[in-house]
């Protein structure tokens, strides 16, 4: 049995039309690390057009200076305002063909996925899901905008849900599960 664990990088990704998060998650045989944590700001370009060019150029160029070989997005959520729903679904479009066209594996979670996974709680507010990110990695991150932690828990979920995680190819509908029946283990 083979039990080298593979090196992997994540981006992650949480769409948007004025802020879209992106985060780059290292992953070394068992331990994770944050290579960046941003956002592409497109408040100032007046069109939906304009918005959507900048996002498919920008994640380009974001995949071509950290060569990630994995993307982990999050799904646009069912709203009321169905305009800005199909606003969303569209920047998401956009941004998993910027992945398609780099030739990185995408995958798709829901946002009470991505939210279960890293926190416990389907229904956390991004406040909790920065909060817990701070606990998962030890440390205080830095971000701006709640927009850029919402991309790197999407990459976390990825992680987690992904065969090759720390746990052998056993999932684990939360954070806190796996954290029960590992006690011992460190990330």
């Amino acid at each position: 049995m083979n039990t080298k664990k593979k090196n992997r990088r994540i981006i992650g990704i949480d769409p948007g039309t004025n802020i879209l998060g992106f985060a780059i998650l290292d992953v070394q045989g068992n331990s994770l690390s944050i290579v960046e944590m941003n956002v592409l700001y497109m408040k100032h370009l007046e069109t939906h057009t304009e918005k959507l060019k900048h996002i498919l150029f920008e994640l380009q160029a974001v995949i071509d200076k950290y060569s990630p070989t994995e993307m982990a997005i999050e799904a646009p959520f069912f709203g009321k305002n169905v305009q800005s729903m199909l606003k969303l679904g569209r920047a998401q479009g956009v941004a998993m063909a910027a992945g398609l066209s780099k030739n990185l594996i995408v995958k798709e979670y829901a946002p009470r996925e991505i939210k279960q996974s890293v926190t416990g709680k389907g229904n956390a507010s991004k406040e909790q899901v920065y909060a817990m990110l701070k606990t998962i990695f030890n440390k205080k991150i830095e971000q701006e905008y709640l927009d850029s932690s919402d991309a790197l828990a999407a990459a976390v979920c990825h992680y987690f849900k992904s065969k090759n995680a720390i746990t052998g190819g056993k999932r684990y509908n939360s954070w806190s599960s796996f954290v029960k029946e590992n006690p011992k283990k460190k990330l």
